[in-house]
């Protein structure tokens, strides 16, 4: 097969078949030429369809891998950040306890956010989102103390700055937004091999025809951000393979869990949105493209002070099936003063509520054995249909979850708790 320009510029690919043959009693050959122009582009297609669909199988696959290992982890975690807070609460200014208590709250937090980068990497999560500006949420990340300890160790990097001013708004969550542009940051800094240079960008974008790259982007108005780096390229190998779970050429530990990436691919899909990445011996660019909203940003509201999230001596029945999770709970609800049973499952709460009230549920969306969260609301709906209750859980907010809240569950709380998160979920639910 070989390759040939047409009179009008087009390539085509062409199929020559030549054989030997008489005509009129000499030998000559007999050539055939085919156009298989159609039929190439046909089998690419199919086999860079199949490709991707076998890409998204094993992402989706080890996502669900993580999801599990997080809740657990959450679980386990919750007593670490948890029980400092409320010693915390108790302990004078000048206690010799304040420091170590401090340093023991902030490592779990820490922890924390390695296991909510797990759950990122979940797919079919549901995320909170409300209009957002990119510009915004690249601003806030270079306040981070993440963003200094990365320039102290890439001294020799230039990060530039080019915010576009005119940047329209998309949907979305700052949390995981925020997430990606720290993991693509971090992931250029640390491909740049001595000095070199890392540009963050934003720009607005409109395609008025489908655009082919690492992702097929679709006709339509997009914000862009894009995070470049000078460093040496990545290989067309490893770059099939470089949004995988703990794919990565750089020192585990030192350079994070080896999600960074991952984490980036699935924030772009949870956001119906498209990477594209070009790669070169002249560096490495990630362009993410989010649809755009016209909706306005919403105002920011300020914490409430702890004492303003005490509650009145209200009955809320905790359920969970971990029982230092239920210790932890009531321990934090009684703290905010709140009076509190505690069951170990489903079918325990619906017993105590055949012939008790609570005027709240603190209740544990995934339970083991017996039924979940949402069957146990279910049920005790048939009991008390206006009964109020917060949804809890290690996991991420699914849509078990979702139909939970619709059947009236008010409010969705991820562990491990702190005090002001349960006090300001508490406190709106009971006066809804």
């Amino acid at each position: 097969m070989i390759h040939i320009s047409t009179a009008d510029s087009k390539e085509r690919i062409v199929e020559i078949k030549a054989s030997v043959i008489l005509y009129r009693n000499r030998p000559a050959v007999l050539a055939v030429m085919r156009d298989v122009t159609e039929r190439i582009r046909e089998q690419e297609a199919l086999v860079e369809s199949k490709e991707k669909l076998a890409r998204l199988r094993k992402m989706e696959s080890l996502g669900l891998l993580a999801g599990g290992v997080a809740h657990d982890l959450n679980n386990v975690l919750s007593g670490i950040v948890s029980y400092p807070g409320l010693i915390l609460s108790d302990l004078p200014e000048d206690s010799d306890l304040r420091e170590p208590m401090e340093t023991m709250q902030e490592s779990g937090r820490r922890a924390a956010a390695i296991v909510q980068d797990l759950l990122t990497v979940v797919r079919g999560v549901i995320i909170s989102k409300s209009p957002l500006n990119l510009n915004e949420v690249v601003k806030s990340y270079l306040k981070t103390p993440e963003y200094k300890r990365l320039l102290q160790y890439h001294p020799d990097v230039q990060v530039e700055v080019d915010l576009d001013p005119k940047l329209l708004n998309m949907k979305g969550s700052p949390v995981h937004t925020g997430k990606a542009v720290m993991n693509l940051v971090s992931n250029a800094c640390e491909a740049i091999e001595g000095g070199g240079r890392v540009t963050i960008s934003t720009r607005n974008r409109y395609l008025d025809r489908p655009l082919k790259g690492y992702d097929d982007i679709n006709i339509g108005e997009y914000v862009v951000l894009a995070v470049a780096d000078n460093g040496p390229g990545i290989s067309p190998d490893d770059l099939n393979r470089v949004f995988e779970p703990f794919y990565t050429k750089k020192k585990m530990g030192r350079s994070g869990t080896g999600l960074g990436l991952t984490l980036v691919w699935n924030v772009v899909q949870d956001h119906d949105g498209y990477i594209d990445v070009r790669s070169g011996k002249d560096g490495t660019e990630f362009d993410l493209h989010f649809p755009i909203t016209r909706d306005v940003l919403a105002l920011k509201t300020s914490s409430i002070p702890l004492e303003e999230l005490c509650g009145s001596g209200e009955m809320i029945l905790v359920v969970d099936d971990v029982r230092s999770q239920r210790e932890i709970s009531c321990r934090m609800l009684e703290k905010l003063g709140y009076r509190t049973e505690a069951v170990s499952g489903g079918e325990q709460a619906v017993e105590y509520l055949k012939d008790r009230s609570a005027d709240l549920v603190l209740l544990d969306m995934i339970m083991d054995p017996g039924i979940n969260g949402r069957e146990t609301y279910e049920k005790i709906k048939k009991i008390h249909p206006g009964q109020k209750a917060i949804i809890v859980s290690g996991f991420a907010e699914t849509d078990e979850v979702k139909e939970t809240m619709r059947l009236g569950a008010g409010r969705f709380i991820m562990k491990p708790l702190s005090l002001e998160d349960l006090g300001t979920a508490v406190k709106e639910e009971l006066a809804r």
